[in-house]
């Protein structure tokens, strides 16, 4: 149901205070950007390849079990890396001031069967500009999930775990699928649109692509072990789909995170796109070592707002955020990953089943958000 604004207690001059707050932060991180954080890019890029190539060369003797349990193992670590605080990261621009060009957002290709390119236009140009906007935001709920009780019910709904849990184990086909917004293309007459086949191309190509390389080059250099190579590169590709899925589900869909609906961002100031990103994202707490897996969208509250600072200033940015959300007396949604994985998934299984209760009308309001 239609829930109280929980932004309500702020007038229109605190927004627009608290955006200008957030820019001052943003400042800060660009003016200090400098060596030390291109040596840290450099080094996790380093790591990663070292990492996966010791692990593909451990596989070549993948028929003795401990070679494929440490081969394995290394390569579903790389291919985390490669996709979370590598790829994902760079794509968004982030070490673009580096001026690199082997290390820039235009020119990185990342290990995954969604080209580039699409991925940016999909994620970084839809999903940070209307973030939990529903029918805006492709990302939420990836098109085959109802994401809040407002939303219609259909008997189909009822499968949604099920869809869940399939686009965890194939994520990345998942990711080709919608940044190519099949569920509007597939009719006909918009499949046989230039454009779209253009792009349909593309996918078909990386896709083809990475099966060579991952399940017939590699395992054939292997040579006996090429049935137990193939075995791990799949396992090593179900574990990254799998926990890359985790951490967006936890950043975007636990309880508490709120959707938005499209009047509610007509004529948005800088200040109320601000707001909106911090309600409508959740952050992951833990080690250092679990905001690396995570390429550091563990901080997604600090990542959708400054989607383009490096990701390693995260932590130190977010301690600034949140004294923000108590200084305007915001919620500020965090928790443990297996808190934040179970509060997704129940909402998952709560909004797969019809509303319970008849929906009570409140009044509505500029900026009304709607109850995740």
């Amino acid at each position: 149901m239609t829930a109280i604004d929980p932004t309500a207690h702020l007038t229109d001059e605190q927004i627009e205070e608290l955006g200008r707050e957030l820019d001052a932060i943003r400042d800060e991180v660009i003016a200090s950007r400098g060596e030390k954080d291109a040596a840290y890019i450099r080094k996790v890029i380093s790591i990663q390849r070292k990492l996966e190539l010791t692990s593909r060369g451990i596989l070549l003797f993948s028929l003795f079990p401990p070679a494929w349990i440490i081969g394995t193992a290394g390569l579903s670590v790389a291919k985390i890396m490669d996709n979370m605080e590598i790829g994902h990261n760079i794509l968004h621009g982030q070490w673009d001031w580096m001026r690199d060009p082997k290390i820039h957002s235009t020119t990185w290709e990342w290990d995954h069967v969604s080209p580039a390119e699409q991925w940016k236009h999909s994620h970084n140009e839809l999903h940070h500009t209307y973030t939990n906007v529903i029918g805006k935001d492709n990302d939420l709920g990836y098109g085959i999930m109802r994401v809040d009780e407002d939303q219609k019910w259909h008997p189909m709904h009822l499968g949604q775990p099920l869809w869940n849990f399939i686009n965890a184990c194939f994520f990345e086909y998942g990711i080709a699928a919608y940044d190519l917004e099949l569920g509007k293309n597939l009719h006909k007459r918009r499949r046989n649109r230039p454009e779209f086949r253009a792009r349909a191309a593309a996918v078909g190509r990386k896709i083809r692509k990475q099966v060579l390389k991952d399940y017939v080059i590699h395992p054939l250099l292997s040579g006996p072990s090429f049935l137990t190579t193939l075995a791990a590169t799949f396992t090593a590709n179900l574990v990254r789909n799998i926990w890359s899925h985790s951490v967006i589900m936890c950043g975007h869909f636990p309880e508490g995170v709120q959707t938005f609906e499209r009047r509610s961002i007509k004529g948005e100031t800088r200040g109320q796109w601000y707001l909106r990103q911090m309600m409508g994202s959740a952050n992951i707490s833990g080690s250092k070592a679990m905001h690396f897996m995570t390429g550091n969208l563990s901080h997604q509250i600090e990542h959708h707002l400054f989607p383009d600072l490096p990701s390693n200033r995260y932590a130190e940015v977010a301690v600034k955020v949140k004294a923000l959300f108590e200084k305007y007396e915001l919620d500020y949604v965090t928790g443990p990953l297996p808190k934040q994985v179970f509060s997704a998934w129940h909402k998952v299984f709560r909004l797969s089943l019809p509303n319970r209760k008849p929906k009570v009308k409140t009044p509505a309001k500029d900026k009304e958000l709607v109850a995740a």
